[in-house]
């Protein structure tokens, strides 16, 4: 009977239930819970019921008083009054302020990169053509560089020293001017009159002396802002230059991978297209220099080259810039005779429109497809905005903005 006895006592101990667990005294629904909580993984914290999200209630569990009980627990977000609504816009609207301040204070060194960039991707092809033809890229790209420094090297050995030359000679011949005129009759009897010569001798040391004087110290720092800018643009073009596809590559990284391989081909063709421009444009130019020294060489126009690189040059600029250099040219020939002046003024006339009509099309077919109602308007759009450098950049702007329309918003249109 014993043996019995200490044999069923550890079952009896196992099978009675202990004071704390004992279901009348556990409330509702606590075996549940128990027994969802024995299911738990090992090192899983054990949340009260009043820490459940869904029933609402807002007392924390253990775990989260353990961890804000040291610094406090966190308040009442700030309400979202008229008062912080009216100091987050006005604060909006003096940043945008202050950007357009900058970018306005900015703007003349803006303008200088985007030439920059855009002669530097307007030189692009002559280097890859180099590439193609075994050269290295910086080997290309030193020899095209080199070739711009030699272009501006001999425009300007070209231009100077005749503007040097007429400035002095008639610094040299002034006095005689004066002297002329003063012994000439009809002058002479106004100055006994009226005293003209007394006056003008003071206006001139009085006024136009000073006057002079500024006028040739300011025209000597416009000589000096404008070389700075020119060897600014010559190094940022090298840099821009050397570092196309590098340029190129950081900014494709930027658009959504989905995005990626369409936006660089339409990238490689806007990039093309401006490269074409600014060729087919360097080209026509070149025609036109060449043309003009040609035809100024036979007629015997004093300072023919240089006059003819005032045209190739003037007629980089679009609609407008053959006229400039044409009236230019025809105004110096019209100081040497009047037969001259005649016959540059039809010549001009006669090139322009085999040039507008001729040139014009057949070069630039390939590189921009843009109708001729839409350059002339961007053009004007762009000399109105930034000068003669917005008319330079609005063709090829307005050939990319076309390409855009035509590639992406059609076809979304279409799908819609």
């Amino acid at each position: 009977m014993s043996a019995d006895v200490t044999r069923d006592t550890p079952q009896d101990s196992t099978d009675a239930p202990s004071p704390a667990s004992s279901p009348s005294d556990a409330p509702p629904g606590a075996a549940r819970e128990n027994a969802s909580s024995s299911d738990a993984p090992p090192g899983a914290v054990r949340g009260d019921a009043s820490s459940d999200p869904a029933r609402g209630d807002a007392r924390p569990g253990r775990a989260e008083t353990a961890g804000t009980a040291a610094y406090g627990m966190p308040g009442r977000p700030f309400g979202r009054g008229p008062f912080l609504f009216g100091l987050v816009g006005g604060l909006g609207v003096l940043t945008a302020i202050a950007i357009a301040q900058m970018v306005v204070a900015s703007l003349s060194v803006i303008i200088l990169v985007v030439v920059a960039m855009f002669l530097a991707v307007g030189l692009n092809p002559a280097v890859e053509a180099l590439q193609r033809a075994g050269v290295a890229r910086r080997g290309a790209i030193s020899i095209v560089f080199a070739g711009v420094i030699v272009c501006f090297v001999l425009f300007g050995l070209a231009v100077v020293p005749p503007v040097s030359k007429e400035l002095a000679e008639f610094v040299a011949a002034a006095p005689g001017y004066v002297k002329e005129l003063s012994n000439h009759p009809t002058l002479r009897s106004l100055d006994a009159d009226y005293q003209i010569l007394p006056k003008l001798a003071g206006f001139v040391t009085g006024t136009l002396a000073p006057s002079l004087a500024s006028g040739v110290l300011g025209a000597g720092l416009v000589v000096l802002d404008g070389l700075f800018t020119t060897v600014t643009l010559l190094v940022l073009m090298l840099y821009f230059l050397g570092s196309l596809h590098t340029i190129k590559a950081y900014l494709l990284r930027l658009v959504p991978a989905s995005r990626r391989e369409r936006t660089a081909a339409l990238s490689e063709q806007i990039l093309s297209g401006i490269g074409g421009y600014v060729a087919g444009n360097v080209l026509i130019s070149v025609i036109a220099g060449v043309v003009a020294w040609i035809f100024l060489s036979v007629l015997g126009v004093r300072y023919a080259l240089a006059l003819a690189l005032v045209v190739a040059l003037t007629d980089l600029i679009p609609l407008v810039g053959a006229t400039i250099g044409a009236v230019l040219v025809t105004g110096v020939a019209l100081l040497q005779s009047l037969p001259l002046g005649i016959a540059c003024a039809a010549f001009f006339l006669v090139y322009q429109q085999i040039e507008n009509y001729l040139i014009y099309p057949r070069v630039m077919k390939r590189s921009v497809d843009v109708t001729p109602a839409v350059t002339v308007i961007a053009a004007l759009v762009g000399g109105a905005l930034l000068g003669i450098v917005g008319a330079l950049l609005a063709i090829p702007v307005a050939a990319a903005i076309a390409l855009i329309i035509r590639e992406i918003v059609l076809p979304r249109q279409a799908q819609s």
